[in-house]
């Protein structure tokens, strides 16, 4: 009787399921490098473009925001929360201290622009075609994802840092 080299059906194995182990991305350290080189784009082109606006505030006082705010009812004296939202926040954000807290002040300054200022231009375009509010809109999603990912590892205080 011929031996077949194949194994019988009660030798052979199950198939292992794959582990989860194998579906891991790779987290080296130059994927971890870029990933940090990015939130440190994404931190200094948001805050330091709404820093512009902030420092607008400075040197031109808050008159204007005060304005706005009265218009709406509401007392003037909030208008100082702009420097808040458009020079603290930022400055946080660009050196990545309390990052997470610089952004959340970004994003609460934002949306107070948007119900005080751009409410009506929300379904409107720009003379140019583009959408009316797309740089409102960058501010918000750009500061909300810095309020998500933090400053990463190129910051003054580090990814590790509490609010960072």
């Amino acid at each position: 009787m011929p031996t077949s080299s194949l194994p019988s059906s009660a030798s052979r194995q199950a198939p292992r399921p794959i582990s989860r182990e194998y579906l891991r991305p790779v987290a080296t350290p130059a994927v971890l490098a870029s990933a940090d080189a990015g939130k440190l784009v994404l931190r200094l082109t948001v805050a330091v473009l709404m820093l512009f606006h902030g420092l607008s505030k400075v040197v031109e006082g808050p008159g204007q925001v005060m304005a706005m705010l009265t218009q709406h009812g509401l007392p003037p004296v909030l208008a100082y929360g702009a420097y808040l939202g458009e020079v603290l926040g930022p400055v946080l954000v660009i050196i990545g201290m309390y990052t997470r807290v610089g952004a959340l002040l970004m994003v609460a300054n934002i949306l107070v622009a948007f119900a005080l200022v751009h409410m009506t231009q929300l379904f409107t375009l720009a003379p140019t075609g583009g959408w009316a509010v797309e740089l409102q809109v960058f501010y918000l999603f750009g500061s909300v994802a810095i309020l998500l990912l933090g400053a990463g590892r190129f910051s003054l205080a580090g990814q590790h840092a509490r609010w960072n």
